[in-house]
């Protein structure tokens, strides 16, 4: 298959790579198919590379007419060849990252890698920000990142293996030192990890189960976030101490990472109560393990004989107590005089006891700690305390880390279903007959009331419905998770479509009857569970200041928030939001909401962490995780920030322990950087009034534009039905959850995940960007001066750059020629071309208001290496377009299910995933 690129010579290694992969390709295809599928595909790419060269539609004729010709199984075939291309490329463009990092580190100025963590401490430096600002600084800072089960990884975990294992090798090749003999034994292995992907099958044949993913989850835990999360934290502590060579450094921990996958309870009745212990008892399991590896290594290091240096008594009197009472004989390390070895031996016993509970097990993880410390002291004796003992402090780090639950697991669910349960709970004891239909004020009350009650209302569980029972038993679960895990094992309860002050309330209520939060008769309460509204659509997010302040205005509420340190988690959606106004309305109600909370929350002493609900897709405000926190207010993150790791980027981002590295290590020299010198000034920044002025009146011209067409043009949801492959999604096996919440056809309980997805396959992309370019452009054209002030908004202000940026990288993505082969999906010829034509419409006046802002010629002229990807990708994304288009024409008219056709359409579904590497 052959690869024609063209980039910078920066990318020259990565265009060797994916030429000999293209080649690689091209031989098993000829071996698996003959010539006829080898040059049948090179043909059809060579048709789609002209077409993107120049329009000429005697050519797009005759590749759709070579398209609609292929029989049924050369056409699985062509399919098959440009999807496995692009899991080829995706293996050579991570490659290609981790070279790039590798190169700057050979070199002498490996410090000034933009992103890495020494740059951004040097900048500190250099600015003048003390030791004593950045202590403050590191003991405030908090990123906690959380990886969700959100079914947007349309890639099989074996396709990863094997994408993992082409990069591994790849990296081999890179090795100037490698013999002729050892090149050539690579290269075989190439071979046959390529021809193990074609010959591997690319669709689930069933939907993971809830425990599928949990399992999917721990695996990027397992294998590198174990092992980079406290790199990332010796780090910080290494470059501090050569560039403030004067002073002690202890970093705390601050970059955490957790998990909805097990918890997440919103819209998915597979997670049962049952299903989240089985979830904490899986993430106990695996940490156990990871500490029993490195207790086993340590225990082989680890010789030192008392004969030959002196240790603590401390450690010698715990070996001699501890030996009796925990070891059986034939279990104890046998030579007397290696005292680290017996006591790893005793360590190794106690942790593999801890799951069991016995009286050998470590009670918590700081048993564990307190007897790491002990050696680390004992062995400061006789080892110089300049000279650093790697290995046991990076198992002292993962501890503080991970615990014994590894990662702390958040639960979420939707308003609707407390409400109902607690409707139902009340009339059962004759308080109020019909909660729901209550007014907010009467539901404050009387949530209040009750929570200053120290009586239970709940009656025995059989008196209440099935899905009340399960409320109670979810709540009854993190009791008990408490008890058995630690209260670290579940420490948050996100409320979905938080609209009003007693979606709060409810949840706390339901804690007291759990015992979650204790009123005792003094008085005095017990709140053992932070209750996080999770504010979603655009009007939430404009209320969602006023809700807040009223419940630091309550007695109740603010007792509970003392318990945990007057801190207060506000989760905002990006998902929902943007789904509901555009993405750029979106994007400023939510910059807008974090500022007017902080400053609220400021004035009544509470201290916030704002949690970032983003997708991987832009039109769930996704993109690189550096940017994210980019484009945050400054002020807030001393506040302590949360971001969901979702879907597709997880192994985008961390199935590769370098990739893992390079991501995190930008995020925490963003956080770093900004929170330094915020920090470091004697007053905040206050975000330029004009600016204000102009974003408050480009969002309401692209709220209007965009409401126009997706809610008041009543053709609109058919266009949206019939010109994406919205239908056809739903058997794509790649998630446990259903595409709307309660299975319902209507548009506002459609997930946001199937709805960027399907716009993201049909190439029209409308969520990341659609309505942007009416409300810049109306803007600009409104004053003389307007263009040059968007200008100075781009240069100046992060927010807006960020929204920029995001905006070209989405309207890259797009392809308009494309988009155009799916509205003649649509049955109706005169709805088809008139709501395509809008979309055309605005996407011209999106792509010039944006170079005109940016300066750029070119879409992403600034992100060259992005850029270059995009066009090298195209060629092969574009045939899988022209046939998914053609397959669902022919399953659309067929009166029968065809289950043969349906595969080939699933199987581009996945390829075209895995060639923009965005789903939804």
């Amino acid at each position: 298959m052959a690869i024609e690129t063209q980039a910078n010579d920066s990318t020259l290694p990565l265009r060797r790579d994916v030429k000999m992969l293209g080649n690689i390709l091209g031989e098993i295809l000829v071996y698996n198919g003959g010539n006829e599928l080898f040059e049948k595909v090179e043909k059809i790419r060579l048709m789609c590379k002209d077409l993107r060269d120049s329009f000429d539609r005697k050519i797009y004729t005759e590749l759709k007419l070579v398209i609609s010709s292929l029989e049924p199984k050369m056409r699985i075939q062509v399919i098959r060849a440009f999807a496995v291309y692009f899991h080829l490329i995706n293996a050579a463009e991570q490659n290609h990252r981790i070279r790039r990092r590798r190169e700057y580190q050979i070199k002498e100025d490996a410090k000034k890698q933009p992103g890495s963590i020494e740059s951004a401490i040097i900048s500190l430096r250099e600015d003048s920000v003390n030791a004593e600002v950045i202590r403050n600084v590191l003991e405030e800072l908090s990123l906690e990142l959380v990886i969700t089960a959100h079914p947007t990884e349309a890639t099989k975990r074996s396709i990863l293996e094997l994408q993992k294992r082409i990069a591994n090798l790849l990296t081999n090749l890179d090795n100037p030192l490698l013999s002729k003999k050892e090149r050539k034994r690579i290269e075989e292995s190439l071979y046959n990890e390529v021809a193990a992907l074609w010959q591997t099958d690319e669709l689930r044949d069933r939907k993971p189960t809830v425990i599928d993913e949990v399992r999917n989850g721990l695996y990027y835990f397992d294998q590198t976030l174990f092992d980079v999360l406290p790199d990332i934290h010796q780090e910080v502590e290494e470059s501090l101490e050569e560039h403030y060579p004067n002073e002690t450094w202890k970093v705390p921990t601050f970059l955490r990472f957790g998990s909805w996958i097990g918890g997440d309870r919103d819209g998915n009745p597979f997670v049962t109560a049952e299903v989240t212990w089985e979830t904490l008892l899986r993430q106990r399991r695996l940490v156990l393990k990871k500490y029993k590896t490195v207790l086993v290594e340590l225990m082989k290091r680890f010789s030192h004989s008392t004969n030959r240096v002196k240790v603590s008594d401390e450690l010698l009197d715990s070996i001699h107590r501890e030996e009796v009472d925990y070891l059986p004989e034939e279990k104890r390390w046998t030579v007397v005089e290696e005292p680290y070895r017996r006591k790893f031996a005793l360590m190794i016993e106690r942790i593999q006891q801890v799951a069991q509970g016995g009286d050998i097990g470590y009670k918590e993880p700081q048993e564990f700690l307190k007897d790491l410390e002990m050696i680390k002291r004992s062995v400061y004796l006789h080892h110089p305390e300049t000279r650093e003992l790697k290995m046991l402090e990076k198992l002292i780090r993962q501890i503080k880390l991970f615990g014994f639950h590894l990662a702390t697991l958040d639960i979420r669910n939707h308003s609707g279903e407390h409400e109902a349960a607690i409707t139902e709970i009340l009339n059962k004891v004759k308080i109020t007959e019909d909660y729901r239909s209550l007014e907010e004020q009467e539901k404050q009350e009387i949530l209040q009331k009750l929570l200053q009650d120290p009586r239970p209302v709940l009656l025995l569980h059989d008196e209440y419905t099935k899905e009340t029972q399960e409320i109670i038993r979810v709540f009854q679960l993190i009791r008990e998770a408490h008890e058995e895990f630690g209260k670290d094992s579940i420490s948050v309860y996100l409320v979905s479509m938080t609209e009003s002050e007693s979606d709060l309330l409810e949840v706390l209520l339901l804690a007291k009857e759990a015992g979650i939060y204790r009123l005792h008769s003094d008085g005095t309460v017990e709140s053992d569970l932070n209750v996080a509204p999770l504010l979603e659509t655009i009007e939430d997010l404009t209320a969602g200041p006023r809700i807040m302040e009223n419940l630091f205005n309550m007695p109740v509420f603010r007792e509970h928030l003392k318990k945990h340190g007057n801190r207060q988690e506000i989760m905002l959606g990006y998902s929902d939001g943007s789904k509901d106004g555009g993405t750029l309305t979106a994007n400023w109600k939510l910059y807008k909401a974090q500022i007017e909370i902080h400053q609220m929350a400021k004035r009544h002493s509470i201290r916030l962490k704002f949690f970032h609900g983003r997708g991987g897709s832009l039109g769930r405000g996704g993109g690189p995780l550096n940017r994210s926190l980019l484009s945050q207010p400054a002020e807030t993150f001393g506040d302590g920030i949360k971001i969901t790791e979702q879907g597709e980027v997880l192994s985008s981002r961390y199935l590769l322990e370098d990739i893992a590295y390079r991501s995190l290590e930008q995020a925490t020299s963003t956080m770093l950087e900004v929170a330094g010198h915020v920090s470091n000034e004697s007053e905040q920044q206050i975000l330029d009034p004009r600016f204000v002025r102009a974003i408050e009146e480009i969002s309401s011209a692209s709220y209007a534009k965009y409401q126009s067409l997706v809610f008041e043009d009543k053709d609109f949801l058919t266009y949206f039905n019939q010109a994406t492959p919205l239908n056809e999604l739903g058997e794509l096996n790649i998630g446990s959850r259903p595409m709307a919440r309660k299975n319902s056809t209507k548009f506002e309980n459609l997930r946001a995940i199937p709805w960027v997805f399907a716009w993201t396959q049909s190439r029209q992309l409308l969520p990341g960007w659609y309505a942007a370019g009416t409300g810049l452009e109306s803007f600009a054209s409104a004053g003389a001066e307007n263009l040059a002030l968007l200008q100075d908004m781009y240069e100046k202000w992060p927010f807006f750059r960020s929204t920029i940026d995001n905006l070209q990288m989405a309207l890259t993505k797009a392809d308009i020629t494309t988009a155009k082969e799916y509205a003649s999906l649509v049955e109706d010829d005169g709805i088809g071309t008139r709501i395509f034509r809008n979309i055309k419409d605005e996407y011209r006046r999106t792509k010039e208001i944006l170079l005109a802002i940016s300066g750029d010629s070119e879409l992403l002229d600034h992100a060259p290496n992005i850029k270059d990807s995009v066009k090298r990708r195209n060629p092969y994304v574009d045939p899988l377009n022209f046939i998914q288009v053609e397959l669902i024409k022919e399953l659309r008219n067929k009166e029968q299910e065809d289950e043969a056709l349906m595969t080939q359409v699933l199987l581009t579904i996945s390829g075209i995933a895995a060639g923009l590497r965005n789903t939804g």
